[in-house]
């Protein structure tokens, strides 16, 4: 062990609490905190597909509409800004004329077993028309790419040496804190976002007067400009449309507010001297609307402007009481507690690296637990767009995959943990993007398949995409829409909220219309079937020795199309709605080709025992029924839930699992199975293998999809109701020994608080939002609780 080093860490830990703060250790668990900064000076690399290290050292923050990155450097400080709108690209046709015609003869190929034919014409008609998302690579083409807004750069003309350094970001409020001795002098800083009152405050201050000076600039890697107008510092900027012109308009804006010393604005500086303390006020926004056709209009100049002037005729203490209280009411809804042991007092950093090793650590799994809440609420907020692929965080101008919204899993994945973990109201955003796709879905449904209702691929963005993608092996996904439609019903079965519902149905009606319009009868078996179609990203060895991805009725779509048409079921029972639509879509449900299981006792991923190309494959699609559909489940198909479990393990064991989000997955899998220990074994692959020192999930490169699959993964250890019971601990890890968590949601409207000892539940308290009743189990006692509405029941272990 090197003593002096961690006598170092241990001591700028205890100055941080004791002089800067005087906060209370115990919450140390819910805080990321370090003893260095991310370095400043390090140049982005251009490549959208590789990581910056020390970008993923920064300390994110978010209000769902802005976000930042704060490295914390002492003498060139660097917040990198990210505004939810900000993307290149713009409106195109991509919807194919010509696909229709080669449909009828593909399926026709491939019921005969003429897969080789079938994927030649298939991949060379199935497909968009024109640039799709430029292979993932979409920052110049039409598609678009989401982008970083750029950076704010605070540099203190100093080239000296600091000591005592101490960042963190503190869950419980959201403000990330920075302080440090220099010459001195104690400097400290604070930094958040505010949701009320829309910018960013930064303040800074020291311990003796007259020592804050500093100059901010603001650039971008490209089309920006930047000037000083009316004491504000201003960058703003045409970004491009990918057809060669220009496409969104943004404006981000900088104020600063001293007291004592020197604040001037200086063509493309604000120059601050000799001031006790300076509180920098940022708001960005751009032009952008989500409304189909021309998704423009935001007034994003006032607005931007307005929200500073508000900000700064309101005090500090003002906006940060602001900030927390509207933050707090979200995050402080769940507690989640492992071990009584005390925190060892070791950066954040150092933990996760010291948990590649030891695979243990209960309060880095309670912190990351707490993250994925926290990365949530603060890149997704009702009335903005969805988290994307990276939340709301991305320091390129070519991010991966575009940082767009695939609906093949990944944009799904970032909203599992809302409704169970209590954030029902971050779940809004992702409705709001489903509705804008009916009308430009339709259009395609129409154009590209001469079929009713609206459809979606495994892609989208926020110009309202919905053809198929540019290769037909990936981009042939046409169970997409029925993938995000499931999130609806899961919304409204947690809360109850009809008004959502009859908002929502005409929604889930079009993506049914669709998919009775897709469907066709397999000759053989007469069973209704999807296709041609493919199981997300995976590749078979065809009876005629060619490799493919298209088939009739892979167990994905027969999955996602099963969920859909229960849902809607459900829903229209919900609201009373009885016609002969209703009727034919029940009917086509008992006709759907459902799960099987292969000659090996494994789920069928295809309608046919094919051979995977790659046994250990990423996505688990064919799994879809178990996790997060409910059709296959331990209680009511247990033979299917046996060989969901035997395709798990045999994936795992060719190497599956590998990227952050796909063991993120593994998680809630094997919680659904009970699977306690493989479940903690999946949550340690994704914290040893596929996490940043700021905690930041990995694909590689980073993704956000991890840390919310993971968060919600944690939550399905602990509590279960989607097969219409409430279950207390069904895959609780034998080293969780004892352990409380408040405040989890179950499906009925229920809110759960749990307490287990020595792996054994010691209390339970249920709430009802809705005064439903309900069926509680424990390992195998089932107790029927009757609650009124706003009435809660408390059982003890003597209850079962």
């Amino acid at each position: 062990m090197n003593f002096s080093k961690l006598t170092i860490t241990v001591l700028s830990f205890l100055i941080f609490c004791s002089f800067n703060y005087g906060q209370n250790t115990d919450k140390q668990h819910l805080k990321l905190w370090y003893n260095q900064p991310a370095d400043a000076s390090v140049k982005d690399l251009s490549d959208g597909r590789k990581d910056d290290a020390e970008w993923l050292k920064a300390l994110p923050l978010g209000n769902g509409s802005l976000g930042v990155m704060v490295f914390g450097d002492v003498n060139k400080e660097r917040i990198q800004l990210n505004e939810e709108s900000v993307w290149s690209g713009s409106p195109s046709d991509n919807d194919n004329p010509d696909a229709f015609a080669f449909q009828n003869e593909i399926r026709q190929l491939l019921f005969d077993g003429k897969y080789r034919k079938a994927t030649k014409i298939t991949n060379k008609t199935q497909v968009c028309k024109g640039l799709g998302s430029g292979h993932g690579n979409g920052a110049n083409v039409p598609f678009g790419c989401f982008q970083t807004l750029g950076d704010l750069w605070i540099e203190n003309g100093k080239d000296i040496t600091y000591e005592n350094y101490y960042r963190e970001l503190d869950l419980d409020d959201a403000v990330v804190h920075v302080s440090y001795s220099q010459g001195g002098v104690n400097f400290k800083r604070e930094i958040f976002t505010s949701r009320p009152d829309q910018v960013m405050v930064a303040r800074f201050t020291a311990n003796k007067p007259g020592q804050i000076s500093f100059t901010c600039s603001m650039t971008r890697p490209e089309r920006f400009k930047s000037y000083t107008e009316n004491g504000q510092l201003i960058m703003s900027g045409k970004l491009s449309d990918g057809k060669g012109g220009d496409g969104l308009q943004y404006m981000a804006r900088l104020k600063a507010i001293n007291k004592n010393g020197k604040v001037s604005y200086s063509d493309s500086k604000i120059i601050v001297e000799n001031a006790d303390e300076v509180i920098l006020f940022l708001s960005a926004s751009t032009d952008y609307l989500l409304k189909y056709p021309e998704y423009k209009g935001r007034d994003y100049v006032n607005l931007t402007n307005n929200n500073i002037e508000k900000a700064v005729a309101k005090s500090y203490s003002e906006l940060l009481d602001n900030h927390k209280k509207e933050y707090q009411t979200y995050f402080k809804r769940v507690s989640f507690d492992i071990t009584p042991e005390p925190i060892t007092e070791i950066p954040t950093d150092e933990r996760v690296k010291n948990f590649k090793q030891t695979h243990s650590d209960p309060h880095l799994t309670e912190l990351f637990f707490q993250f994925g809440r926290y990365l949530l609420i603060s890149s997704s907020r009702p009335g903005t767009l969805p988290a994307n692929l990276q939340g709301i965080w991305a320091n390129k101008i070519q991010t991966p995959w575009n940082g767009d919204y695939h609906t093949d899993v990944n944009v799904e994945m970032n909203y599992w943990p809302a409704e169970v973990t209590n954030l029902s109201e971050m779940h809004l955003p992702l409705f709001d993007l489903i509705e804008s796709l009916v009308q430009p879905g339709s259009k395609t449904a129409t154009i590209q398949y001469h079929k009713k209702g609206w459809v979606v691929h495994p892609i989208t963005n926020v110009w309202g995409y919905t053809s198929p993608g540019e290769s037909a092996g990936w981009g042939m996904h046409v169970g997409a829409g029925a993938w995000i439609c499931s999130h609806i019903w899961e919304h409204y079965i947690f809360t109850g909220d009809e008004e959502f519902l009859s908002r929502m149905y005409p929604v889930l009606k079009g993506a049914a219309e669709f998919y009775m319009d897709w469907l066709v009868e397999n000759p053989k078996t007469k069973e209704l079937v999807s296709g041609p179609a493919v199981s997300p990203e995976n590749v078979f060895i065809a009876p005629d020795g060619s490799r493919s991805q298209i088939s009739m009725g892979p167990a994905h779509d027969q999955q996602v199309i099963w969920q859909l048409f229960t849902d809607f079921l459900a829903a229209s029972n919900e609201l009373k709605i009885e016609d002969d639509f209703v009727l034919e879509v029940k009917n086509a449900r008992e006709k759907l080709a459902g799960p099987k299981i292969g000659s090996d006792g494994r789920l069928m991923e295809w309608a046919e025992e094919f051979k995977e190309t790659e046994p250990g494959h990423r996505h688990i699609s064919h799994l879809f029924a178990l996790h997060p559909g409910s059709q296959i489940n331990l209680e009511q198909t247990p033979e299917l839930a046996k060989a969901a479990e035997k395709s798990l393990d045999y994936r795992i064991a060719h190497g599956g699992g590998h990227t952050g989000w796909s063991a993120a997955w593994l998680i809630n899998q094997y919680a659904r199975l009970q699977d306690a220990e493989k479940a903690e074994e999946s949550l340690n692959t994704v914290l040893s293998k596929s996490t940043s020192p700021n905690l930041f999930g990995q694909h590689p490169p980073f993704q956000m999809d991890a840390n919310f699959g993971s968060t919600a993964g944690i939550a399905e250890m602990l509590l279960q109701s989607h097969a219409g019971i409430v279950q207390l601990l069904p895959a609780l890890p034998k080293d969780w020994v004892t352990g409380e968590v408040k405040g989890l949601k179950a499906r009925g409207g229920f809110e759960v608080d749990i307490k287990w000892k020595d792996n054994k539940l010691t209390e339970v308290v249920i709430y009802s939002d809705n005064g439903k009743d309900c069926k509680v189990r424990y390992k195998d006692k089932v107790i029927n609780v009757k609650l009124a509405k706003g009435e809660k029941s408390i059982l003890t272990i003597n209850r079962f």
